[in-house]
């Protein structure tokens, strides 16, 4: 088993996990899951409330143990460990969690202590790694606060830093952002990918915002109905999106929307403008390939809405446009023969 993916972190194999309702009823939380977490990435999965992710995550740790199939942690089967093999796997995966689950009666410097406490360290190695850990997360100010005297923001890095006391090889996050505001939640990200880029940590997390993933992961997966419905690298599930769960949760973050004056009067059939879903991704993706396709074949194009953001280093976005439904599909070969993606969405008068 461990020999299926070389340089993979954690592995799920054929993974299953039911739980009994009141009247014994099994119910299937996870089905047939399989899905590889590359060493040293960082892998996102979304899906939504009650998709099975937060499920999922608890199996990395053992918190939650499978029906069926098994779940690999740097070679090590987590569903057949216990005592002392459990505990260790433990100490090699971090956790950081949406509420922090900070003590209330600690300082800052304290709830990071707890983890090398617990572990049995010498006290005169936990106060370096501590101090070293405050000052990695922005910190060091504030090492005397309680948790009631700090942000939202200020609390997660607290939990960052426990989450990494015990040097572990995995960090887990669930939901970590989802209970910030926009502008915290990108400095949590940042320091996330800072750490991700400076410890070599495979980071492996679950949110139910697309946004997230596309700041930060370099792979990702999405849950639906506890199955695994579309994984790869975020840059091709962005510029590919195959099933129909991945194409919803895109529409909001990647200009993919049509603006409520236009979806209202769209219809399936001519007569009418031809309405055209172009995707920029790839080696063109920041040429200015509407203005070609108006000079080279003297095809207008009107911008109905659309986006060019960047996914990691790389341009992605969507436009979408019109054009006279007689010259349509000569407008999409001109812009696929260039390594756009098109898709019609209808027509509109």
């Amino acid at each position: 088993m461990s020999g299926m993916a070389q340089g993979a972190a954690i592995i799920f194999d054929r993974l299953g996990k039911s739980f009994a309702k009141a009247d014994g009823t099994p119910v299937m939380a996870l089905a047939d899951v399989s899905l590889e977490v590359p060493q040293g990435s960082i892998t996102g999965i979304i899906g939504r409330s009650g998709a099975g992710k937060s499920t999922l995550l608890r199996m990395v740790n053992g918190l939650e143990r499978p029906t069926e199939g098994r779940v690999e942690v740097a070679g090590r089967d987590v569903g057949a460990a216990r005592g002392a093999g459990l505990r260790a796997i433990r100490r090699d995966v971090g956790m950081i969690f949406q509420h922090f689950n900070l003590l209330a009666s600690r300082t800052v410097w304290s709830n990071v202590a707890l983890p090398l406490e617990i572990a049995g360290t010498p006290a005169a190695r936990i106060r370096p790694r501590v101090d070293q850990l405050i000052e990695q997360v922005g910190l060091s100010a504030l090492r005397d606060r309680y948790p009631a005297e700090l942000s939202g923001g200020q609390k997660q890095r607290v939990g960052i830093a426990r989450a990494l006391a015990t040097s572990p090889k995995v960090l887990l996050s669930d939901e970590a952002t989802s209970a910030l505001d926009p502008e915290t939640t990108q400095t949590v990200l940042e320091l996330l990918g800072q750490i991700n880029r400076d410890l070599g940590l495979t980071i492996l997390l679950i949110t139910h915002e697309m946004a997230v993933l596309r700041d930060i992961a370099s792979h990702m997966a999405v849950i639906e109905g506890g199955r695994i419905v579309e994984a790869g690298p975020t840059y091709d599930v962005f510029a590919r999106p195959a099933h129909q769960t991945t194409r919803s949760f895109l529409s909001g973050v990647t200009g993919a929307t049509l603006p409520g004056f236009v979806a209202g009067r769209l219809h399936a059939d001519p007569p009418g403008d031809q309405v055209i879903r172009v995707t920029f991704a790839g080696r063109h993706a920041t040429d200015p390939m509407l203005a070609r396709l108006a000079t080279e074949r003297g095809i207008a194009a009107n911008i109905l809405a659309g986006a060019i953001e960047e996914i990691g280093p790389r341009p992605f976005g969507n436009l979408l446009i019109s054009v006279d439904a007689a010259r349509g599909n000569e407008a999409r070969e001109f812009l696929e023969q260039h390594g756009l993606l098109t898709e019609v969405l209808g027509h509109v008068r």
